[in-house]
């Protein structure tokens, strides 16, 4: 009973950190990063802002949820321990990185690298931003998903570990692009690609003179059909072996496929209107679920050493043969 508890605290927690991301992506496109101004952690100097602006108002919920984000990390990891040890050490690790998102946003709010700044240090902070929140995300969903997971029986899935590391990279290299292009579709608007034809609208972001935020835009829609062909090439290979019938890893593989065609159409859509503000979330929702979903599945494959492996070498013939 106290796993199952604890259990569903995890992954209320890991929920209510997408939540979280996505309002953090909200207050980028309402231009309210600025709204409490370059005070952290106060905003506009007071405890509690008086008189807000609704941009303050958007900008001081987006800290107290966050902020709610710290106490539920040192709840889980409180808890933790009481439940096994390696999950106890998942929800350290989401303790940190919770920190750690939380001295980069104040970073991007007391450098002032918000609301309308267009520079190279906002774009690389943003992605750093993005890299600890996916390792955020995974430390969470691996304390959740231990402390459920089932003895099983079932053949380990044959794949490597430099597979399964590679596939990491792609998404981390996707999501780190995608940042980078919802920062220039923000801060510089262009029209639907429906109203004067795609081609032409590539041209002109490459065109020279134009902001190196807005000649980046092309970038992350090839990684990202890159990152979807691998994506489904692993995810279909694991599935088609034997032993993965009837296996969580199965259920876990399946999801995946769809979650990688329902981001593919996303994108489509996202890029033919322009990026609008609530395309730009339903995106960075289904890349956090991708996220999720392909660190579980490592969590399930990740080859072990046969217990055969860790055993000293006994006799000289074995021995000289190592």
């Amino acid at each position: 009973m106290e796993h199952l508890r604890f259990r569903k605290f995890a992954w209320f927690f890991v929920g209510y950190l997408v939540l979280v991301i996505l309002f953090g992506a909200w207050v980028r496109i309402a231009g309210a990063g600025a709204g409490c101004g370059n005070h952290w952690p106060t905003c506009n100097g007071d405890v509690i802002p008086q008189a807000p602006e609704a941009k303050t108002i958007i900008e001081f919920t987006h800290r107290v949820t966050s902020g709610l984000c710290g106490i539920f990390a040192l709840v889980l990891v409180g808890w933790a321990r009481r439940v096994s040890p390696r999950v106890f050490w998942a929800a350290v690790a989401t303790l940190f990185f919770v920190l750690v998102e939380g001295f980069v946003g104040a970073v991007l709010v007391k450098k002032e690298l918000v609301a309308g700044d267009a520079s190279l240090s906002r774009a690389v902070v943003i992605s750093l931003h993005l890299v600890n929140t996916m390792l955020l995300m995974a430390a969470a969903a691996s304390a959740a998903w231990w402390a459920g997971q089932r003895h099983s029986t079932a053949s380990p899935l044959v794949v490597s570990r430099a597979v399964l590391v590679a596939l990491m990279v792609v998404l981390v290299l996707t999501n780190s692009t995608g940042a980078v292009t919802a920062l220039g579709d923000t801060l510089f608007p262009k029209q639907p690609a429906l109203d004067g034809g795609l081609l032409a609208q590539v041209r002109e972001d490459l065109s020279a003179g134009q902001h190196f935020l807005v000649r980046l835009r092309i970038l992350h829609p090839i990684v990202a059909v890159f990152s979807a062909m691998v994506v489904l090439g692993v995810a279909i290979g694991l599935q088609r072996q034997k032993q993965a019938r009837g296996s969580d890893a199965v259920r876990l593989l399946r999801a995946l496929q769809h979650a990688v065609f329902t981001q593919l159409a996303f994108g489509v859509v996202n890029v033919l209107l322009a990026a609008p503000g609530w395309m730009q979330v339903l995106h960075l929702l289904m890349a956090q679920a991708i996220w999720v979903l392909v660190w579980l599945v490592t969590l399930e494959t990740w080859p072990q050493l046969p217990e055969h492996a860790t055993q000293p070498v006994m006799t000289g013939h074995s021995e000289g043969r190592a």
